[in-house]
């Protein structure tokens, strides 16, 4: 299935959300409108939305809330992008340049700022306590996540569970929040909250691999940046700590990181994408993205549920 038919079930609601983040966002003042248009023309593919949605429709699908709490959910997403943006320097942003780049990073700053206040004015309208704690605590991890990610810059000598705290910080712990409200706000029991909140961990997990593996991988049109810029800017992830696992042939890559060495980086870079290092990472991410199918496996079928398991093989077989 590709994304268009696993967003099928909830294709209508996906398009209200999209309304929504529009209408929020309408202002008179042209500082905050021209920079917030320029966001929006950039969105993805509302991944997260969608989950919350798809979640929320496993149960009883309160639209009125859910909406809201998706495009919420989206307007974290799209303020944390802003802020890391700025914070890497970053020139562009899926083949569009960014909002620092454009108008300097004060405005995107504070545009991410507006974005972070607007997503929790959305989910306080539902006017659940639970969703306004759920939705804080995310937005601490991401921070932390943030902060995780500065300090192992250019250290070879993390560990892969430093490696998964920085990356459920950073992307796991918003599509588990996606799934964890749309169980809540669909009225499930707290058991299946609980297996859905699962479903969202183990499913970010997968999806942050993916995206590691395909820096490597990829080409520069696919995932819009220059291969290896992950590496070259010091954020070492699945593969290249899978090369440091191996001892002996790692020391090259921790002696690159120690002197910030480009070309010897550049050429590690190489060694990583012709290495079985790639498929053993594909593996890992596997084994999340099965225990993500098994949270939802004895569930009732229905098109939902479908796109609910697709999602996980989507997540793996994606090219950008």
């Amino acid at each position: 299935m590709n994304i268009t038919e696993i967003f099928e079930p909830i294709r209508d609601e996906l398009d209200l959300v999209r309304t929504t983040m529009v209408k929020v966002t309408e202002v008179d003042n042209p500082k905050l409108s021209v920079p917030l248009a320029h966001v929006l023309k950039s969105e993805g593919k509302l991944t997260r939305p969608a989950i919350t949605l798809l979640c929320g429709k496993l149960f009883n699908y309160n639209v009125e809330q859910l909406v809201p709490m998706a495009a919420g959910i989206e307007f974290l997403h799209l303020a944390s992008l802003l802020h890391d943006d700025t914070i890497d320097k970053a020139d562009t942003r899926r083949g569009q340049p960014t909002v620092s780049s454009i108008w300097g990073n004060s405005t995107a700053i504070l545009i991410g700022d507006y974005l972070f206040a607007k997503s929790a004015w959305l989910v306080s309208t539902i006017g659940k306590t639970e969703m306004m704690t759920i939705f804080a605590e995310t937005l601490m991890a991401l921070s932390t996540g943030v902060l995780e990610e500065s300090d192992d810059t250019y250290n070879a000598n993390q560990t892969r569970d430093q490696y998964y705290s920085r990356i459920e910080n950073k992307t796991a712990s918003l599509i588990r929040l996606a799934s964890q409200s749309g169980a809540a706000l669909g009225g499930a029991k707290t058991d299946r909250v609980k297996g859905l909140t699962e479903y969202g961990y183990n499913l970010g997990m997968a999806f942050q691999i993916i995206d590691d593996i395909l820096d490597f991988t990829g080409s520069q049109e696919e995932v819009g940046k220059p291969v290896g810029s992950d590496l070259l800017s010091g954020n070492v992830t699945l593969p290249a700590l899978l090369l440091i696992e191996k001892q002996n042939n790692g020391t090259a890559l921790a002696e690159a990181l120690k002197n910030k060495s480009e070309p010897d980086l550049k050429q590690i870079i190489e060694t990583i994408r012709k290495s079985p290092l790639i498929d053993q990472s594909y593996v890992v991410a596997n084994e999340f993205c099965f225990k993500a199918k098994q949270t939802i496996m004895d569930m009732p079928n229905s098109d939902t549920k479908k796109s609910l398991l697709a999602l996980t093989d989507y997540v793996i077989a994606r090219k950008k």
